[in-house]
């Protein structure tokens, strides 16, 4: 046998090797992650007494539905619902739209706004104004109990538009110039070229963002009164007031919160594998310069 068919054995055996340790790495990491969630879904379906025990496992235990009961059909929860659904979908798109506005001139230099802009923006990374300062000026712009005090205290991300400025480096200069010796405006380049072009890195974004407005109640706790809340803030007083006044809460207090933490994060589980496909792609993109 001679040395060019070893060398193909060696690498065919240390390549299987490497095929089957990373294979059983990555499925150890996917029993870690999956592990605490099914849990939480086991909890939330069993018994307080079991739970108290520390019986439950990955299965339920003693299954029965009473928190799921009390959590949807107790006060107003799909209300709550809703409100956060209005509030994720306005939000998304706003925060995606206006921070590809910002990106994309930090990413060309000759629009003029690069010197200006990138070390305004980064500056907001390290400084920011106080709790205070910001709960003074929400109520000096009329926003108090209204869509805009949960939505534009966190409408722009820093760290994300620093990485779809990244993407827009990476955008074909002859492109943008082809579209401009067609007739195209600073403005329509953007719109009719830049922003077909990343669908990859919105798409990661609109995930990102999705995510943030979802989970958010910190806003609707300062700014917001109760028929406004979101999902995440409703589900933050159940928790606290589990077991404390209300007789039907102290039967279903052990296993609120894992009933509470599955129903917030089922939606955002459900809305991933339909934009999965471009979310490696965007963050390997939007997170390496030209």
């Amino acid at each position: 046998m001679n040395n060019k068919n070893k060398n193909k054995i060696k690498e065919n055996l240390g390549y299987r090797i490497f095929v089957v340790c990373n294979t059983i790495i990555m499925i150890l990491i996917v029993v870690a992650t999956l592990f605490p969630f099914l849990y939480l879904v086991a909890q939330s379906f069993s018994s307080d007494k079991a739970i108290m025990q520390g019986t439950v496992g990955l299965l339920p235990k003693d299954f029965n539905i009473d928190t799921y009961k009390y959590v949807l059909f107790k006060g107003e929860f799909l209300h709550y619902y809703k409100n956060t659904i209005i509030y994720t979908l306005i939000g998304t798109v706003v925060s995606l739209l206006f921070s590809a506005m910002l990106a994309y001139p930090m990413a060309k230099k000759e629009l003029g706004f690069n010197k200006f802009l990138t070390p305004f923006i980064i500056f907001t990374m390290y400084f920011g104004g106080s709790l205070i300062s910001n709960y003074i000026l929400v109520i000096k712009l009329g926003l108090k109990d209204k869509i805009g005090a949960f939505i534009l205290p966190m409408m722009i991300s820093t760290y994300y538009v620093i990485l779809m400025k990244s993407f827009f480096q990476g955008i074909p200069k002859d492109l943008e110039e082809a579209g401009e010796i067609d007739g195209l405006s600073k403005f329509g380049v953007f719109w009719r070229i830049a922003l077909p072009l990343s669908k990859p890195i919105m798409a990661t974004m609109t995930l990102f963002y999705a995510v943030m407005y979802w989970n958010n109640w910190y806003n609707a706790f300062l700014y917001l009164r109760k028929e406004h809340w979101p999902v995440a803030y409703y589900l933050q007083t159940i928790i606290r007031g589990a077991g404390a006044n209300d007789p039907d809460a102290q039967t279903v207090s052990a296993n609120i919160k894992s009933c509470a933490m599955v129903l917030t994060v089922l939606p955002i589980i459900c809305v991933y594998p339909f934009i999965q496909k471009y979310y490696v792609q965007g963050m390997m993109l939007g997170g390496v310069k030209e």
